[in-house]
């Protein structure tokens, strides 16, 4: 390709690549363990088939695996496919192995970008310089802070998967006379259609590029009559790609599920909106401050306003600019840099009415061609600068002029290294989101998630009720204030939110599994399981669901109905641990962990207790105050026992119950802080307060003992909780850390367990406790792979 250039050209050309690829991986060296956010829990985080490497060949049949979302479910096997892998490399969520691929291919992305910026800058009549202007616009692509969401985002990453084979497309047919002929360089751009449908913009494209350098026409001269034949032959050469674009586009239509949704409402609304949008993406090159993971803009009112006249006016004075650059040969990347920036967003900024007006990951596609064009524009100007200054005496002007390009590029790289920070945790990202577009309910909402993850209950409400404002219709959004509305002790409220989420959103599962889990914590098992059944319903795949049915199912003991669930979600997640347990379950009609059989030998009050947790677990709480009475018969001082005894009338309502043997717990045990906040819980019971609102104010030592009574009680979620108030006091607590993973281990949740285990052993290798835990997460994770 590059073989007839001279050797110090040569040299001077690998020296750029090596130094485009070791810049761009220092600048995102921050971003491999990034966490998973917004779509990634419906696509990666709770998508079972990606579990499964053997269930490739049936993303390429079933778009329906791509999500467990079915608003959200598209054909896109490609992508599908690369997390299966990413998954199966790292033997679970390993999140270093999720972003290291899509790196890998970022980095060649870049050298792809360089082959076929040179091989259009050489089409002119400037040719000595091509290599070095198309060597620095791709390396201003890679480090800039607008592409890094597509890199740091693992869903978007069918952009860049799109993008990249478009890219490899380009170049076969720019430099393969072998690939033209056969039309091999069709295939990749095949492979970019299953990954997102907006690789067919290859063909109108390829059309520009041939007229423009194949045929030598201007835009002004293709409707010219002397030319006719000229521009015929163009479009026969392009007709193949066309034919397999539209083809292509055809089948991944055919096989996308008919439950996913655009998510717009207005096509109209939002067509008027684009130029405006178009406008902000064109700025956003230049001067990339306003980059918001989910921005706060709205549809336009109507025609009247200003800002689509605006931007209608940028894009007609843009293709005014890529009608004249055409005329000259030496002007023509700009021109061509510039149709392919707005044939590329065409997908995205039309009249297709997608949720979000604007999205930074959809600068990544149209990006490659506006980088070409200004880039060789830049270039153009400085090289002219250069001739004055050596008309001035300046002899080496070059190495001058570039003094301002390595800062710029090392403005962009420092930008995007911070753009990487961002997206390390949900906390950090919410929070930025909720600082760049304020009006965003659903960026508060989410922030006021990171914030009841963590036990800031004032904090989460504040951001719920800002966002209730903005989005009162949200089902979401009820969703969590039910959530939190449960975590603080208001059940009144918490239901009432639930159902309105099922009336605002009664097509999403989601609605309906959170109630069930709701319904599930009071022992309210067969409402519980209806609501269950219909989240199955919408979203088969839907894991969580399935498990906590099971759990329903073994708590009511109905071993006929926990059989055919466990049975039949083995088909989906073969060899899944936590299945296989409730199917042995089911056949030995125990609940699991099994509860002992009749009364513990010997007078052992250790026993006893155990016992009660046990009954505890399964839900029967009745039983759990008999055995913890027979514990307390044995051994009066058993401050545990009375504890157990007034949870677990707590769990049955009858407060006034409850509140005697949490007293003489405590008086037994003054500092059992589980035994404070249970008699809180039971003295709120009464009052009918919306909170306990005499929990004890804790330090995070404190939070720490209370979580591991969590634990010992089997209140996992609780003990979680626990550990993040420790954590809200003490950041760098290791100890909290792998309570949150044990914890995680007990629900099932190995991903998340993980994550938190592997924090913890940042903050202390040498926590061997923890090392065994999150051992066990990656065993219990690697079986459910298996």
């Amino acid at each position: 390709m590059l073989k007839n250039l001279p050797t110090t050209v040569k040299t001077y050309l690998l020296t750029g690549i090596v130094l485009m690829l070791a810049v761009t991986t220092i600048t995102y060296s921050n971003h491999f363990q990034n966490v998973f956010h917004f779509d990634d829990s419906h696509s990666v985080e709770n998508n079972v088939y990606i579990r499964n490497i053997k269930n490739i060949p049936l993303f390429f049949k079933d778009g329906t695996t791509s999500s467990v979302l079915p608003q959200n479910q598209s054909y896109r096997p490609v992508v599908t496919t690369s997390l299966a892998i990413d998954y199966w490399l790292g033997n679970g969520y390993n999140l270093f192995y999720f972003h290291l691929t899509i790196f890998i291919l970022f980095l060649l992305q870049g050298i792809l970008m360089f082959l076929l910026f040179n091989k259009v800058y050489q089409l002119t009549v400037l040719k000595n310089s091509s290599i070095y202007i198309a060597i620095i616009a791709a390396t201003w692509y890679l480090l800039h802070p607008a592409i890094a969401e597509t890199v740091n985002y693992v869903i978007a990453r069918s952009d860049l998967l799109s993008t990249f084979f478009v890219l490899l497309g380009f170049v076969l047919y720019a430099y393969s006379p072998f690939c033209r002929r056969t039309f091999l360089y069709l295939l990749p751009v095949g492979i970019g259609a299953l990954a997102k449908p907006s690789a067919v913009m290859f063909a109108p494209i390829l059309l520009v590029y041939i007229l423009l350098f194949q045929s030598d026409l201007s835009l002004l001269d293709i409707f010219k009559k002397q030319n006719f034949k000229q521009t015929r032959q163009a479009i026969i050469k392009s007709i193949p790609a066309f034919v397999f674009c539209a083809l292509m586009y055809l089948w991944v239509d055919k096989l996308t599920p008919k439950t996913w949704q655009a998510g717009g409402a207005s096509p109209v609304l939002y067509l008027i909106t684009q130029p405006f949008v178009i406008l902000h993406y064109f700025t956003t090159l230049f001067v990339p401050t306003g980059l918001s993971a989910d921005s706060d803009w709205s549809l336009l009112p109507g025609i009247w306003d200003i800002r689509f006249f605006t931007g209608s006016a940028f894009i007609l004075v843009m293709l005014v600019i890529a009608f004249y650059t055409s005329k000259k040969k030496i002007l023509r990347p700009i021109s061509f840099g510039i149709l392919w920036f707005f044939l590329a967003l065409i997908p995205t900024s039309s009249i297709i009415p997608l949720a979000e007006v604007l999205n930074d990951h959809r600068m990544f596609f149209p990006f490659v061609g506006l980088i070409m064009g200004v880039a060789w524009a830049i270039g153009l100007v400085v090289l002219k600068f250069a001739e004055l200054l050596k008309q001035q005496g300046i002899n080496k002007p070059i190495p001058l002029l570039m003094v301002p390009v390595l800062l710029l590029l090392s403005g962009y790289a420092y930008g995007t290294h911070l753009r990487n920070e961002v997206w390390h945790t949900e906390e950090g990202l919410w929070l930025n989101v909720s600082i760049k577009s304020p009006q965003n309910g659903r960026g508060l909402m989410n922030y006021g998630l990171t914030q009841m993850q963590k036990g800031n209950y004032a904090v989460a409400t504040n951001c719920f009720e800002r966002a209730l404002v903005l989005l009162p219709n949200y089902y979401a959004l009820n969703i969590n204030m039910g959530v939190l509305k449960e975590a603080t002790g208001d059940k009144v409220a918490a239901e009432s939110y639930f159902l309105k989420a099922i009336q605002l959103g009664p097509g999403y599962q989601d609605s309906y599994f959170f109630y069930g889990r709701f319904l599930y914590n009071q022992s309210r098992y067969n409402e519980a399981a209806a609501q269950l059944l219909k989240a199955i319903a919408i979203s088969p795949g839907y894991l969580n669901a399935r498990l906590l049915l099971m759990n329903v199912y073994q708590a009511a003991q109905s071993w006929d109905q926990l059989k055919a669930l466990a049975e039949d979600t083995l088909q989906i997640a073969p060899d899944n641990a936590e299945v296989l347990q409730y199917l042995q379950a089911a056949r030995d009609k125990k609940v699991k962990p099994v509860i002992v059989a009749g009364q513990p030998k010997g007078p052992d009050p250790a026993k006893y207790l155990t016992l009660s947790l046990q009954y505890y677990q399964a839900g029967k709480y009745q039983e759990c105050i008999n055995a913890a009475a027979e514990a307390v018969k044995l051994k009066p001082d058993y401050a545990e026992a009375y504890n157990n005894m007034g949870t677990a009338y707590n769990q049955l309502k009858q407060y006034n119950k409850a509140i005697p043997f949490l007293q003489k717990a405590i008086a037994l045990k003054p500092n059992f802080l589980l035994a404070k906040n249970n008699l809180a819980v039971a003295q709120a019971g009464i009052k009918g307060a919306k909170q306990p609102d005499a929990a004890p104010k804790l330090s995070a030592e404190q939070y720490i003992n209370l979580s591991l009574g969590y634990f010992n009680q089997g209140e996992w979620q609780k003990c979680i909780d626990a550990c993040y108030g420790a954590l809200a006091l003490k950041p760098d607590y290791d100890l909290a850390y792998n309570n949150i993973c044990a914890a995680y281990n007990k629900l099932g949740l190995w991903n998340k367990a993980i994550a938190a285990g592997e924090k913890g052993l940042i903050l202390n290798p040498n926590n061997q406790l923890l090392k065994n835990n999150l051992q066990e997460s990656y065993k219990r994770a690697n079986a459910t792979r298996r």
